[in-house]
């Protein structure tokens, strides 16, 4: 479309003529990723023709958004050379080349887009602006993964082949006249117009937009304008983007959501639910180990009907502790898992607490409840801590961090591109309770797996499958090694004194027709402590923000709370609810209907209906949307306020 107007307009000069081939070549690659997509996704996609028809209307409008603000900045190179530099043989030869490297960019992109989707189940969002933050770990999990250098081959290869393809019209293009300086001048003042007008039309948001179906939206977009995109969206503004209630009726729907009968609020503001917490009975000194792991899904446990038998010690585990078995991810990412476990918060818009640099410090976190009582308390992380910015965040929050690079490698039998295997960072946590036990200290170890992410390597010789054989093998092996861990620790005598929790950072896949396909989010959660803690299953649906205050509730331990979770145990006839969301979509789901806030102030309600999940229109009449906003918009109240604090208390 614009390819041709430009030709009809300018058909006969150099600059338009070589910027119209280049521009052609992006939008073929842009729509064959569409097509490959489509093709790749119809069925999960719902797509009928109508609807493919439309996604690639829409599609290639996003297509043309992006190629015009790309095409300002080479435009004016081309419209503002020196006219001499056109006759010359080294601009011939830099024009081919950089031909050449464009279509090996835009393949790159394209080959790297199917990968992103592969993982994700969506185009490029904020995670890939943020891998690229990280890109030591990115790169070797990459290089891990995929036969990399025999893809950027074939992919140079093809853009060889396809330029030289092209050299008879590259050259036909840069050799016809070329436009007077004025014309120059008003081509390109008409393509930052044409910029300008199309950020104005479509905003920042893409066809990501809220409702209908998320795959549909996903193949609609572009990749590369969801990249750029992304650095502006990884942070949001609730109050800005969000539907609101009035502070009162917030306040008094929040504080409604977090009181217990053992729970004094102390704080004036009414967004403010910090409270005493009075838990009856003796404190339990009891060490505790928590092991957040990585990916965990619930659908893979033997016991929630996976028949692969992947997880036996899960399974076996099951039977022996407190097990929550209507347990839900707050998130789809590793940060996210973190900010809900240690911070007990919803997840608000935008990055994670975790990741919001200036701002992850200085919180009443699980691990600052517990060094108040006197524990050791630790960061145990199978990476290198400074990815997604969590040596920073616990450091910061009543932790002391022990990760990859503190570790000597004699210590680490194997690594990849993510860390040491769960093995490793086992027998770690075992040195630490060893040397916590015979100082005489109670500890808290806070864990982070990383062997159940791709590539899915580990250790051979442990299980029956392969290393790197896929996600599966990296399931057995984790339920392995959990079996090992706690094997080697019933032989220690701080085991008859600890607690052990295990619990999933978050779920192994999120995509799905919905924007937040609640049960994709299902994971599993273990407290198993034999000589304290009856064996016994928990029913109540529940999300990773209940954990610490039912941790510390066990515990019997006396704190100042600000935590936006509940003690599961304290009234387990109370009614549940679980909060998932994602970057920008927000749900309260309670078990039957899920409330969904989205930018723009949009809310919706999805429930089941017999035949599959129906989608309506909500309103802040419906109660389940009224206490979802105020789960939402009081937690990102109280972050700006910085009333996530420990409470100063009146003598």
């Amino acid at each position: 479309m614009l390819i041709h107007a430009l030709r009809r307009l300018l058909p006969r000069h150099a600059q338009t003529r070589y910027l119209g081939m280049l521009l052609a070549s992006w939008l073929l690659v842009f729509g064959l990723t569409r097509a490959g997509l489509l093709a790749l996704n119809r069925e999960v996609a719902d797509l009928s023709g109508l609807a493919v028809l439309k996604v690639i209307a829409v599609g290639t409008v996003y297509d043309l958004s992006f190629l015009l603000y790309a095409a300002v900045v080479f435009a004016a190179y081309l419209l503002l050379s020196p006219k001499r530099w056109w006759g010359a043989r080294w601009h011939l030869v830099w024009l081919r080349l950089f031909f050449c490297g464009s279509l090996f960019a835009m393949l790159f992109i394209a080959v790297s887009e199917y990968l992103f989707w592969d993982e994700f189940g969506v185009r490029f969002n904020f995670i890939a602006v943020d891998y690229l933050v990280y890109s030591k770990e990115v790169v070797n999990n990459v290089l891990e993964s995929y036969p990399v250098y025999a893809i950027l081959a074939s992919i140079g290869l093809l853009a060889i082949a396809l330029t030289a393809l092209a050299g008879h019209s590259l050259q036909q293009a840069v050799s016809s006249p070329l436009l007077s300086w004025r014309r120059s001048f008003a081509v390109l003042a008409g393509l930052l117009l044409a910029a300008v007008l199309a950020g104005l039309l479509i905003g920042q948001d893409s066809p990501r937009g809220s409702g209908g179906n998320a795959y549909q939206r996903e193949l609609a977009s572009n990749g590369p304008y969801q990249f750029f995109a992304a650095f502006r969206n990884n942070e949001i503004e609730y109050s800005q983007f969000y539907a609101g209630l009035p502070q009162d009726e917030v306040g008094r729907l929040l504080r409604d959501a977090v009181a217990e009968p053992n729970a004094r609020f102390v704080g004036t503001d009414p967004l403010d639910i910090r409270r005493v917490i009075d838990n009856p009975g003796a404190p339990k000194r009891l060490n505790v180990i928590l092991v957040t792991i990585e990916s965990l899904s619930a659908k893979y446990l033997g016991s929630f009907g996976d028949k692969r038998g992947l997880t036996p010690n899960l399974d076996k585990l099951r039977g022996e502790s407190l097990f929550f078995s209507k347990f839900y991810a707050t998130g789809t990412r590793t940060d996210r898992g973190l900010e809900a476990i240690t911070l007990s918060i919803p997840p608000t818009p935008g990055r994670s607490i975790v990741k919001r640099i200036g701002r992850e410090s200085g919180y009443a976190s699980l691990g600052y409840q517990f060094q108040q009582q006197g524990y050791d308390t630790a960061f145990v992380y199978g990476g290198r801590g400074y990815f997604d910015n969590m040596n920073a965040f616990f450091s910061g929050n009543g932790y002391r961090i022990v990760d990859q690079a503190s570790v000597p490698e004699s210590e680490m039998q194997f690594q990849n591109a993510w860390g040491m295997s769960d093995e490793d960072l086992y027998r770690q946590t075992v040195q630490l309770a060893d040397a916590d036990h015979a100082a005489g200290r109670p500890f808290f170890l806070q864990l982070m797996t990383t062997s159940n992410h791709r590539p899915y390597t580990y250790p051979d010789g442990r299980i029956d499958i392969p290393s790197g054989d896929g996600r599966e093998g990296a399931v057995k092996y984790t339920d392995y090694a959990i079996g090992k861990f706690l094997e080697e620790a019933k032989k220690k005598p701080w085991f008859e004194q600890t607690v052990f929790v295990f619990v999933a950072d978050h779920n192994a896949g999120s995509a799905g027709k919905q924007d937040l396909p609640v049960d994709t989010y299902h994971i599993p959660l273990f407290i198993h402590a034999p000589a304290h803690i009856q064996p016994r299953e928990v029913t109540t649906l529940a999300s990773q923000i209940d954990l610490a205050p039912t941790l510390l509730g066990l515990l019997n331990v006396d704190y100042t709370s600000s935590f936006y979770g509940r003690n599961l145990l304290l009234n387990p006839s109370a009614p549940g609810r679980a909060l998932i969301g994602n970057y920008q979509h927000l749900g309260l789901f309670d078990g039957e209907q899920l409330a969904i806030l989205s930018p723009r102030r949009m809310l919706r309600l999805v429930a089941d209906e017999g035949d599959g999940r129906r989608e309506r229109s909500g309103s802040l009449d419906d109660l389940l949307v009224s206490r979802g906003v105020a789960y939402y918009q009081g937690a990102s109240y109280a972050f700006g306020k910085r009333l996530l604090g420990p409470a100063r208390l009146a003598p």
